[in-house]
């Protein structure tokens, strides 16, 4: 194959790679902004979706695609009610030391969960987003295909959410100012709990894109987890389209390096990146948090 069809290849598939780290640090901007909470337990909810969805409504009950994603969604979003009211809300005035280890045990509790409901054996689905589209000596796969257009439609559903309706304008005057917001009248729980169940929703999104690329177990996500934290930084911490550029930067930077890196050093550059950035420009790529 020439060069420029595997530079392509690459590209694509690193734009793709790279929206995954955009929702993830997305999802991590949202619970931050409107609790003040670094949620260290939400590769372990992508994993949850992907468990939710392949394990239980498409292999246990047999169910088309469609509706198992729905179904999925569905479920994720209650199960956040419960995580918010339970979790993220008590802990919205605590000391930072104290939400970290709450949320690392939350995932721990979720990993143990997994494994009582579903078993420790890794699994696939089979035939969910498989196959491939030829452009010329360019070869893309569906399932980035599908990545790059369901986060697409995720990330431009999200900003008309938070600016076109009431619940989505009230999450914004949490993320600026949570006091003041509550004493504007503004219900700072139900934002909350709202926020958490869109969070939960954009982890299972994630959990079940992964899925063809990746065997379904209670550690598929951690290093998706730890980029998309690291999308987050580099992009500007709580600033949502500096997520997004965050995370496509490290996609297709990653994906090129592979050309010239061992393939075993390709997780690498996105610490790299990282540290540099903290080192040099700490505000990240907009230099904006809010």
């Amino acid at each position: 194959m020439p060069m420029f069809g595997i530079l392509i290849q690459l590209i694509v598939s690193g734009i793709a790679m790279g929206f995954i780290y955009a929702l993830v640090g997305i999802e991590y901007t949202l619970i931050w902004n409107a609790s003040g909470v670094l949620n260290f337990s939400h590769d372990k909810m992508i994993t949850t979706g992907a468990y939710i969805f392949g394990g239980t409504y498409i292999l246990g009950l047999g169910m088309d695609f469609i509706p198992g994603i729905l179904l999925s969604l569905i479920t994720v979003a209650l199960l956040g009610i419960v995580v918010a009211r339970v979790i993220f809300i008590p802990l919205r005035n605590m000391t930072m030391i104290y939400t970290i280890m709450a949320t690392v045990m939350l995932g721990k509790i979720i990993v143990e969960a997994i494994r009582l409901l579903w078993g420790p054996v890794p699994f696939s689905v089979p035939g969910f987003l498989i196959g491939t589209v030829k452009a010329g000596d360019v070869v893309i796969s569906i399932a980035n295909i599908a990545i790059i257009a369901a986060a697409a439609f995720c990330v431009l559903a999200l900003q008309l959410f938070l600016y076109k309706t009431k619940p989505g304008k009230a999450m914004r005057c949490v993320a600026q100012n949570r006091k003041a917001a509550q004493l504007m009248g503004i219900d700072v729980r139900t934002v909350m709990t709202v926020t958490v169940m869109i969070s939960m929703m954009i982890c299972c999104l994630i959990g079940l894109l992964v899925s063809p690329l990746l065997n379904i177990t209670t550690t598929m996500s951690n290093m998706i987890g730890l980029k998309g934290f690291a999308a987050g930084v580099i992009g500007g911490f709580g600033y949502l389209p500096g997520a997004i550029l965050g995370g496509l930067c490290i996609g297709i930077v990653e994906n090129i390096a592979s050309m010239v890196l061992p393939s075993v050093y390709k997780d690498i550059v996105a610490f790299v990146l990282l540290v540099g950035f903290l080192l040099i420009r700490p505000a990240g790529i907009t230099g904006k948090t809010r």
